[in-house]
């Protein structure tokens, strides 16, 4: 699998979890952190996507994608641990772990797999 392919879901998932966040109890930190979390996530994806189009890899947009994973585990994480709250920080704390994971198997074996040119 690409990591596009779960790139821009997982964002897209951050944010509508910021925006659920900020309308359920008006929390601008949920906004803020879903938001901008999110986006970077659904930007560093749709790079990953162009790369591909063009038959390379793109190596920043991975890193990105790892930087704002281990970010996500790491905050959510910390919080699920002061309040035990499963949702939302146990869940984007778990997502987040798998998903720091996938990218660093992704870094490991040299990003997205190129297939060979047909004619």
């Amino acid at each position: 699998m690409h990591d596009f392919c779960f790139t821009i879901p997982y964002g897209l998932l951050v944010v509508s979890g910021g925006i659920i966040g900020y309308a359920k109890k008006g929390s601008t930190a949920s906004l803020a952190g879903g938001l901008g979390t999110g986006l970077l996530l659904i930007l560093a994806g749709y790079l990953s996507l162009q790369a591909f189009h063009k038959r390379k890899n793109s190596y920043f947009s991975l890193i990105l994608e790892t930087a704002c994973a281990a970010m996500l585990t790491w905050v959510m994480g910390q919080r699920y641990m002061q309040t035990s709250k499963i949702m939302p920080a146990g869940i984007v704390a778990g997502i987040s772990v798998i998903m720091t994971g996938f990218y660093l198997y992704k870094i490991a074996t040299g990003g997205n797999h190129i297939p060979a040119k047909t004619e």
